[in-house]
């Protein structure tokens, strides 16, 4: 997991704490106060939803206890692919560039070009050095690429 990824958690957990779970607390006591709890589709929203809240506390302290944290910005640029690196990539074929950043499973998100580590483009991509040229098996079949830049950001 990256820094960043970590930082994000760590956010959504203080969030899930201590401003969430206290809010799921009052709603459930609020629903209470209506009546009859067989009935009352109000106390049973709440109990869902603080189950669900208390699933992705587990969930999250779970993944940054086990986490190892990896901050590339502190290691020598060898121009070699790691986990946390940022690439641009050049595909050889329609000239087009991309910059993709290899993050854990967590952090992915192809809108902001953050990359799976175990996405077939970041396997291809691991452990290249800069200016090599890759052949990655993609949806479209396989694209040939070469690697512009690697940055240790």
């Amino acid at each position: 997991m990256t820094v960043v990824g970590a930082e994000q958690l760590r956010q959504e957990l203080e969030v899930l704490k201590f401003d969430r779970r206290p809010k799921i607390s009052d709603a459930i006591a609020a629903a209470r106060e209506l009546g009859d709890l067989k009935e009352n589709a109000e106390y049973h929203a709440a109990r869902e939803e603080q189950g669900l809240c208390e699933a992705r506390i587990r969930d999250i302290e779970g993944k940054l206890s086990n986490a190892q944290i990896i901050d590339v910005t502190k290691m020598e640029n060898t121009g070699r692919i790691i986990f946390g690196t940022t690439v641009t990539i050049l595909n050889i074929d329609t000239d087009q560039e991309v910059t993709y950043r290899i993050v854990g499973d967590d952090e992915a998100n192809i809108k902001e070009n953050l990359i799976s580590v175990n996405s077939p483009i970041a396997r291809g991509l691991i452990g290249k050095n800069l200016d090599d040229e890759v052949t990655i098996q993609t949806p479209g079949g396989d694209t040939d690429f070469e690697i512009v830049a690697v940055e240790y950001i």
